[in-house]
């Protein structure tokens, strides 16, 4: 391709609404073009990149055995229907009807209609395995639309879904897509990493995501770097502290009520008690509705949970303990008819009404420790359990592992980064077979429900978290797999001298003879605005061609990280490109 042809379109400011790099820097480099909130058109330029995301994900989904289709955006209400989700997905469903007062949904995703397509033509046991995949368009009618491709409410995503006839084989199913998308991931040239993640209402443990690491990412990512354990936030367990089965320490403080006049919270009280953040305890309030028929609420119950003060709660580890699944946050008046004071001061000691109290596994070993008295502007030190108040209902890991924690699997210490997860593998079970009546005969003759698992990679949003992992000050670092173009020969004074003019045509017809995704600048700009725009837009490998080196025989290369350009033979360019390329 030749720049004078293609659409080369940079800016040198970004628009004042793009707020993470890999938005400010897509806009600046033409790669995308703002249409609508959270929608983008995908200019030639980053179309190009989507292109290589897709050819890889195509090439090891195929390799793994997966069969691609496309299932419409549009879809029929009537299958959301059948499994609920019609109604429980909410505002991000965007729902429509014809001109003959039909439902339809825009989809965000495609389990309903590649179930539906399985239950009609698969019959028999000897048919399955089967893994059936798409890259199409999704959308999502996402709240607050913001950062670029990273979270807007149209875009590519590769959604793939296996069909078996028992757990056993819908796991080996899953192992294989697992290792096929460390596959793609590799070839990608980001670092990423896979962290075991939560299995949501389905339960069980088959489910990674696949982050790319970024300093910028909204995930935590914790791992230990002395062993293979990594999980994201909501997973990582917190082991119970050393002593948990054995009998706490002994209490060596009396109860007391002190006055903590305006300290509302954890770290204000043991700033002006002058002890440390760990001995204190936070009071966390949660509630519970059991509904009638009709959807009204017959009873509430209401739960305490206490944390260390220095800990924060998981909610996900919360929603998983018996009776608190769907739980959500009590209201003042509840929280004032229990405990007869405002958030801040609240503690498990002289409540109004009984509560069901959960403690998180470090809190259950503590002694004399620090909470609310249930009094504005007042807290109780010395607390101690069995002597001043009883066991409680429940102790359970409730709370966000820190860095520095002991890892589960008993090899290191937990380290946290951050990460933008860019893929999920998942084992559904019969979630959706079972909702759509998706049933096989089995080889006793009797029918069984298909196990399932849904592997899905955010097409449109990998090169929005590359962007995040390669920049500098001067645009974007693509590594060589995914870039627009691999290679970009920017010669200086194309139109005033055939010698140059020469030498950077030969060179690109070589390039482009040896397999390279090679870009020649033809456009006349001056070297500054012209290697200012490569260096934007990313290209990873720049020729220079100019009469002085040309001369010597010679011509420059410059990675697109290194700090100065390297001078060599053009007899030998094309031998050194394919080593630095391999590299």
């Amino acid at each position: 391709m030749k720049a004078s042809q293609f659409l080369v379109s940079t800016f040198k400011e970004a628009p004042a609404d793009a707020e993470v790099v890999s938005h400010k820097l897509m806009m600046r480099a033409g790669m995308i073009k703002k249409l609508g909130a959270g929608i983008y058109n995908y200019m030639p330029m980053g179309l190009r990149v989507i292109r290589k995301v897709e050819a890889i994900v195509r090439e090891e989904m195929n390799r793994a055995g997966a069969m691609e289709l496309t299932m419409p955006v549009v879809q029929p209400a009537e299958l959301w229907q059948e499994t609920g989700r019609f109604d429980k997905m909410g505002p991000e469903l965007l729902r429509i009807k014809d001109r003959h007062d039909r439902e339809y949904v825009v989809q965000p995703t495609s389990e309903e209609v590649v179930t539906d397509i399985a239950r009609q033509e698969i019959k028999s046991y000897k048919q399955l395995p089967k893994n059936l995949y798409q890259i199409q368009t999704k959308f999502r009618d996402e709240r607050r639309p913001r950062f670029g491709l990273m979270r807007g409410r149209e875009f590519i995503m590769k959604d793939a879904y296996s069909f078996d006839r028992d757990q056993d084989a819908a796991k080996a199913s899953y192992q294989v897509m697992a290792q096929a998308y460390r596959r793609i991931f590799d070839r990608f040239g980001l670092s990423y990493r896979a962290v075991a993640a939560d299995s949501g209402a389905i339960g069980g443990d088959l489910s990674e995501e696949f982050q790319v690491i970024a300093a910028t990412g909204e995930d935590a990512i914790v791992y230990c770097p002395t062993s293979d354990y990594a999980a994201n936030m909501e997973k990582a367990e917190a082991l119970a502290p050393v002593g948990l089965s054995e009998p706490r320490r002994l209490a060596q403080a009396a109860m007391e009520k002190v006055a903590t006049p305006g300290k509302s919270t954890c770290a204000d009280v043991a700033a002006l008690l002058q002890v440390p953040l760990t001995i204190t305890v936070k009071s966390l309030v949660l509630a519970t509705d059991e509904l009638d028929e009709q959807g009204g609420v017959k009873k509430t119950q209401v739960w305490l949970l206490l944390l260390r003060g220095d800990h924060d709660m998981n909610e996900v580890k919360v929603g998983k303990l018996p009776g608190l699944t769907g739980f959500r946050f009590a209201t003042v008046p509840e929280i004032e008819a229990h405990f007869g004071a405002k958030p801040g001061y609240l503690g498990p000691i002289g409540l109004r009404q009984p509560v069901r109290l959960v403690a998180d596994r470090d809190v259950a070993v503590m002694a004399d420790w620090i909470c609310g008295a249930n009094e504005e502007d007042f807290h109780i030190r010395g607390v101690n359990w069995g002597r001043d108040l009883p066991e409680p209902d429940l102790v359970a890991d409730i709370r966000n592992v820190l860095e520095g924690d002991a890892s589960p699997d008993g090899r290191g210490v937990l380290a946290i980064e951050r990460g933008i997860e860019v893929g999920h593998v998942f084992y559904l079970g019969t979630k959706y077979s079972r909702a759509m009546n998706a049933t096989f005969l089995d080889v006793n003759g009797k029918p069984q429900f298909m196990e399932m698992g849904c592997y899905g990679i955010g097409i449109t949003r990998l090169p929005a978290a590359a962007i995040e992992q390669n920049h500098d000050d001067r645009g974007i670092i693509w590594p060589d797999a995914i870039a627009p173009f691999t290679v970009v020969i920017c010669p200086i004074g194309m139109d005033r001298s055939a010698e140059v003019k020469d030498a950077s045509e030969q060179l690109y017809a070589h390039l482009l003879a040896d397999g390279h995704d090679v870009l020649l600048d033809d456009r006349g700009e001056r070297p500054g605005a012209m290697f200012a725009d490569w260096e934007l837009i990313g290209v990873p490998h720049r020729i220079t061609i100019g009469e002085r080196t040309l001369k010597e025989g010679k011509v420059e290369y410059q990675h697109r990280r290194d700090a100065v350009a390297t001078q060599v033979p053009l007899a030998e360019l094309q031998a050194y490109l394919k080593t630095r390329l391999s590299a």
